[in-house]
């Protein structure tokens, strides 16, 4: 029996994109047990778990800000005598606690951040864009270099041994009379958010339709103002940023007939509950390796721009300085991107 200690400390998106490898390998290998080290904050995603899946949690914003605290951290997680060592995330904080256990003689395995080709990928034009190999295939190389065999078993978070509790549904968002589509129209960087105004001429639009309830995800603060005039503005429409844990929030998604997003957190959310995303790409594309797992390709909005993809994650400024290829998407594309996929589902 091998004990396993496998390193995503973020983000959010990146560390649920972990979730259908972990869990597919771990039940392939059930005589091994694995412990995840990530965010403590996240640690509520990883729910309905195989029993020989644990979660460590440490907190890099506070006792492990500092990379002396990853390091006093690291030591103390020697204690646990890990046999081998999976580095998801291979940056200078997972290195560290990569460090601790090579000066134990531990074997340590790392994924392949493919930056060349990401730099390619995301260069100024001309240039010819391909997919590159999806971060789950990526993730997946990793144990498959650590000499674990298994295949891609997962499917959702909730199953027949793990269903969904209606009760915990129907006391969230009342009895399902007619189609629910969940908006999340926020992302961490600029590249990735549609125009807020145009994102609120889509909920006006779809809480028109008699046959439709909206609800929108965010964070709290600025979003969440946003979202509450929305919501007092919208019939049909209603806010659920604050009011329920990460985990009830995940069983309602599970539930959305669509959900339309961002390349963000919510699109990876919701893909590990079999929902469907509808999602708009702007300055980063699905071709980056980030797209949601098992998501259907034609669900993505995207603008066809010769400087796409101009960043892997969004963080940098607009070559152009008007960002078209967010503007250039108009509501009336999204909205009927929404009503063809229901007509069809």
């Amino acid at each position: 029996m091998a004990k396993v200690l496998i390193i995503r400390l973020s983000a959010i998106g990146d560390v649920a994109m972990t979730i259908p490898v972990i869990y597919s390998v771990a039940r392939a290998n059930p005589q091994d047990s694995f412990t995840v080290l990530t965010q403590s904050f996240l640690i509520p995603i990883f729910i309905h778990r195989p029993e020989n899946v644990q979660i460590i949690g440490l907190n890099t914003h506070s006792t492990e800000k500092t990379l002396w605290g990853v390091l006093r951290f690291a030591f103390a997680l020697t204690g646990y005598k890990f046999d081998k060592i999976l580095d998801l995330h291979n940056v200078i904080r997972s290195r560290v606690i990569d460090f601790t256990f090579r000066l134990q003689r531990k074997p340590v395995y790392r994924v392949d951040k493919i930056r060349e080709e990401r730099k390619y990928l995301t260069g100024r034009p001309p240039k010819t864009i391909r997919p590159l190999r999806p971060v789950s295939a990526r993730y997946a190389d990793v144990f498959r270099a650590a000499g674990f065999h298994f295949t891609d078993t997962f499917v959702s978070l909730y199953d027949e041994q793990h269903p969904v509790n209606d009760t915990l549904i129907a006391s969230m968002a009342g009895e399902k009379k007619d189609k629910w589509i969940g908006i999340a129209p926020f992302a961490k960087h600029r590249g990735k958010i549609y125009p807020t105004d145009e994102m609120e001429e889509v909920v006006k639009a779809l809480s028109g339709q008699n046959d439709v309830t909206i609800f929108l995800f965010g964070g709290k603060g600025y979003e969440e103002a946003i979202l509450d005039q929305w919501e007092f503005q919208y019939p049909n429409t209603r806010n659920m940023v604050g009011k329920f844990r990460l985990d009830q929030e995940l069983a309602l998604i599970s539930r959305l007939d669509a959900f339309l997003c961002m390349d963000s957190a919510n699109m990876h959310f919701a893909s590990l509950v079999g929902t469907k995303v509808i999602s708009i790409w702007g300055a980063t594309h699905p071709y980056a390796g980030f797209y949601g797992y098992k998501q259907p390709y034609d669900l993505a909005i995207q603008a066809d721009l010769p400087c796409r993809p101009c960043s892997t994650y969004g963080n940098k400024p607009c070559h152009r300085g008007d960002w078209a290829c967010l503007s250039q998407i108009t509501a009336e594309q999204i909205v009927r991107k929404i009503n063809d996929y229901l007509n069809k589902a």
